[in-house]
């Protein structure tokens, strides 16, 4: 062979060593039988397509443990499906290499026997990601446009926080009931506990996010490019915001294998129209009640 495929080859037999690697100590992380067999089994075939392409080197290559590494680490943050789909989206390239080096074989289970294995996997967080899609929307949505009007309201950074505070955590339990007793209702598969547990905490978590700003600055923090400290906290928290969307709806685009762009861009969106409405209502309030501050 020449010394540029030899040299593809090589880095497919890398590749094919570091997954095997990266499946065996997923595998040894899982407590369901299942969820460990099946990544088992694909740490297999990663082996036997490295020995394939090792036949044809004849060189021995070692995986790369800074990839093992962050793939783990990435697991142990997100999930063994979101680790699992990262590698899978990078296959897909390899299986045109593959192609490439005549390779058909290794080529069609990279695309389709290891991904219907994959769709095999069942991990619980999933299946209460509904669950943290609501609590995180709706906190995001509500509490974003509430803290625009106070803010504009009240003009007061430890009061805004305080009625943040306040209207968040309620909001909280109230989510996290409304989600149990639906679940009851519909009978769902899923616990009805866990999914009020997921609901109340991931609604939990965006309202002290949110509210941060507010609690960092303080009254005598100076005006940065002519902006009072209370805009500031509000600016902060809209990009917050949009900083838990981004990074949430990368998490879906990866595990559910949708579009990123669209889901972001929707979210945003709707996340600026309604900071944009409640700003308007507290200064039409505020002015409306005679309120001076």
């Amino acid at each position: 062979m020449d010394e540029s495929s030899r040299v593809k080859l090589l880095s497919l037999q890398r590749m094919e060593a570091t997954e095997a690697e990266v499946y065996r100590r997923l595998a040894r992380m899982q407590s369901n039988p299942v969820n460990r067999s099946i990544l088992e089994g694909i740490a297999l075939e990663e082996e036997r397509h490295e020995a394939v392409i090792e036949r044809m080197t004849g060189e021995k290559v070692k995986a790369d443990m800074g990839k093992v590494r962050r793939q783990v680490m990435l697991a142990r943050l997100f999930g063994f499906t979101f680790s699992v789909k990262m590698m899978e989206a990078t296959e897909q390239d390899a299986a045109a290499e593959y192609r490439e080096l005549g390779l058909h074989e290794i080529a069609d289970e990279e695309e389709a026997h290891e991904e219907n294995m994959i769709g095999m996997l069942d991990e619980e967080r999933l299946r209460y990601s509904g669950s943290v899609v609501l609590g995180m929307s709706d906190a995001l949505v509500e509490l974003t446009g509430a803290l625009a009007g106070l803010t504009f309201a009240l003009q007061d950074l430890r009061l805004v926080a305080l009625a943040g505070l306040i209207t968040g955590i309620a909001a909280a339990f109230s989510m996290g009931a409304s989600e149990y007793l639906s679940s009851r209702a519909e009978k769902k598969s899923e616990s009805a506990v866990k999914a009020a547990f997921f609901t109340w905490i991931s609604y939990l978590i965006t309202v002290f996010l949110l509210v941060s700003p507010y609690l960092l600055l303080s009254a005598d923090s100076p005006d940065y490019q002519g902006l009072e400290p209370h805009v500031q906290a509000l600016l902060g928290t809209f990009l917050i915001g949009l900083l838990i969307v981004a990074v949430f709806n990368f998490y879906v685009s990866v595990v559910e294998e949708v579009s990123f762009s669209s889901r972001f861009l929707e979210m945003a969106g709707i996340l600026g129209v309604v900071s944009l409405i409640s700003y308007a209502i507290g200064i039409l309030l505020r002015g409306a009640l005679g309120i001076e501050v």
